[in-house]
């Protein structure tokens, strides 16, 4: 343990703030999506991004690597908002490994009817109390930390994936069969 770089005073200070701000707010703002909308914070991250996309929809996979959710995770959320009425999934045509996940008009109208109130939260909570130089900084920050994950999520998914198109070769069956791409059994990723 004498190679460990162990933190300052002033770096556990700084780890702390950063964890306890994180935390709290994250907590308010999914109470504040559970309590005025029926959803958790996640459910709204994955309907945000099924609304930004072309048609309202996007492959499985995408979707994972858009809303940062591991593929495992992501499955049980899309499987409660397809229950709600919120998302449709279907295979995907040109490749029958694949599938889609789709917000449908109900869904919609759902994210729209929790937007207002999410986005007064975020700007009450985060863009209110901070300087236009913080958020400047905020933003630098947050790129900074998330550069460097996103590298190693980004190895593990490659190996992920190079695993499970190894052991199709192997038994020589689809991907489908193991859940690589299928909504109801995806294999996790970072």
């Amino acid at each position: 343990m004498d190679d460990v770089r162990w933190l300052t005073d002033g770096e556990q200070e700084i780890w702390r703030a950063y964890m306890t701000a994180s935390v709290e707010f994250s907590a308010y703002v999914d109470r504040q999506l559970r309590r005025d909308s029926g959803m958790p914070m996640a459910y709204y991250e994955i309907m945000v991004r099924l609304s930004e996309a072309p048609g309202r929809c996007l492959r499985m996979s995408e979707l994972a690597d858009a809303s940062l959710f591991s593929r495992s995770r992501l499955s049980h959320a899309v499987a409660a908002l397809e229950k709600n009425g919120w998302v449709h999934r279907r295979p995907a045509d040109a490749d029958r490994r694949g599938w889609i996940c789709a917000l449908t008009p109900a869904g919609f109208e759902a994210l729209a009817a929790a937007a207002p109130g999410h986005v007064t939260a975020v700007r009450e909570h985060l863009f209110d109390v901070l300087t236009p130089e913080q958020l400047d900084t905020l933003r630098e920050i947050g790129r900074a930390i998330s550069s460097g994950l996103r590298t190693e999520c980004d190895t593990a998914r490659a190996e992920d994936a190079a695993a499970c198109e190894a052991g199709d070769a192997e038994r020589g069956t689809a991907a489908e069969e193991d859940g690589s791409d299928d909504p109801r059994g995806m294999a996790g990723a970072c």
